[in-house]
């Protein structure tokens, strides 16, 4: 049986070789200029050479977004920079456009081709329309059930591609405008200011000062700021089902968030395939997923259950700061120089995260700087830790946050 692909997010080069050693079989990049997530690090076409080699060397793939949608002056130099990008062995281009579609389907006939979820494919007849166009694999849209994904996947013949974990966007499959009314920057050419994020009050305009909390009923929902999507209990079915690739949503989101929510999904797909019918979701992985900053976890549209997708206020939960990576072993297996991120101090109780979702806990009780000890170390110092046991490069470094510690975004 063909295994279903793990496709992680990597917004610049750093991010694309973490999600690469946490366990992902492709990754998504973005075009500079071209891609909807404009404040990710993106990639030059120059830069894609690079970041191609590296993956392809390792057996991973590498889907390149150019998912805006475009206006006339984006296609001003298009077909040399289309050129290039082709040119740099990518494994598939993710479009959203069907004018960008219709260029490259024309001058590159052969590339392959994947619709982005910004399309809103919701049923297997918009599937085969865009299977008649070339379309090789879709990406369906967030707001479909189990079962009107089964039956996509059963009655159509392309890859069908599913999100499992990550941001939602209030609008439909992220087609919103809130953004561009309210600050000027838009949403669907990559600049999205998060605008559904910020508090919000209803006020009738015949009882000015009198503010209504945003709320939902059985009729329709009132609100603007969504939680987060988490599938991972779901895996087992989705698999069944016959979804081809599991998508995490996260470009602009932290090392440690790459390499926590890859290493679980990874640990689950590949504990399912071994374990078959005596597999069972462990507790284990929903505590990690926890552990990564994050909104309220929701299921999304996939089950019945009625539960909101809502959330009162735009505050993440962070319960772990990100405190370092290891970037080379020192002298002997457990002591590594270390790349700080944040500050840690002689005594803070750490958590290890390895490649393979090995987890461990310790006390730090040394920070040497050139071979000297210190009481801390502070951001974007290098510094040598030793570990009470074996260390591996590319392993991160957590530490619980102090209580009540939280992130808020908003204007």
């Amino acid at each position: 049986m063909k295994k279903v692909e793990l496709l992680a997010p990597a917004g610049n080069m750093e991010k694309l070789k973490f999600a690469i050693l946490y366990g992902a079989d492709a990754v998504y990049i973005g075009l500079d200029g071209y891609s909807l997530r404009a404040g990710a690090g993106n990639f030059t076409a120059d830069a894609l050479i690079e970041a191609v080699d590296y993956a392809h060397k390792r057996d991973v793939k590498v889907y390149l977004a150019i998912n805006i949608y475009a206006h006339n002056n984006d296609f001003n130099g298009f077909d040399d920079l289309l050129e290039r990008v082709i040119s740099s062995g990518v494994d598939a281009l993710i479009i959203s456009d069907p004018g960008i579609l219709n260029v490259v389907r024309e001058k590159h006939p052969n590339m392959k081709v994947h619709l982005s979820t910004q399309a809103n494919t919701l049923n297997k007849f918009a599937v085969d329309f865009w299977s008649a166009a070339g379309i090789r694999r879709v990406t369906l849209a967030r707001e479909l059930k189990l079962d009107d994904i089964a039956l996509i996947c059963e009655k159509t013949e392309i890859e069908i591609e599913a999100f499992v974990h990550g941001a939602m966007c209030i609008s439909f499959s992220g087609r919103c405008h809130l953004s561009k009314y309210m600050v000027g920057r838009d949403g669907n050419r990559g600049d999205c200011a998060h605008s559904c994020r910020w508090n919000y009050h209803l006020m009738e305009e015949k009882r000015p000062g009198e503010y209504y909390p945003v709320d939902s009923d059985d009729r329709g929902y009132y609100f603007f700021n969504s939680k987060d999507l988490c599938l991972a209990e779901h895996i087992p079915e989705l698999i069944d089902n016959g979804v081809d690739s599991f998508k995490i949503e996260g470009r602009m989101k932290s090392l440690h968030y790459l390499a926590t929510v890859v290493g679980v999904y990874r640990d689950i797909i590949d504990r399912y395939y071994k374990e078959g019918t005596s597999f069972r979701f462990e507790s284990k992985w929903r505590r990690e997923l926890e552990k990564v900053s994050h909104r309220p976890y929701t299921n999304g549209f996939i089950s019945d259950v009625g539960e909101s997708e809502s959330m009162g206020d735009s505050k993440y939960i962070r319960d772990y700061d990100f405190v370092g990576i290891v970037d080379s072993i020192a002298r002997g297996r457990s002591s590594a120089i270390v790349d700080v991120r944040n500050r840690m101090r002689v005594g803070d109780e750490i958590e290890l995260l390895q490649p393979g979702m090995i987890i461990s806990k310790e006390r730090l009780n040394d920070i040497l700087v050139d071979g000297e000890p210190q009481e801390e170390a502070h951001a974007n110092q290098r510094v040598e830790l030793r570990f009470n046991g074996d260390i591996r490069k590319g392993s991160l470094i957590r530490k619980k946050c102090e209580v009540g510690q939280a992130l808020k975004i908003g204007r």
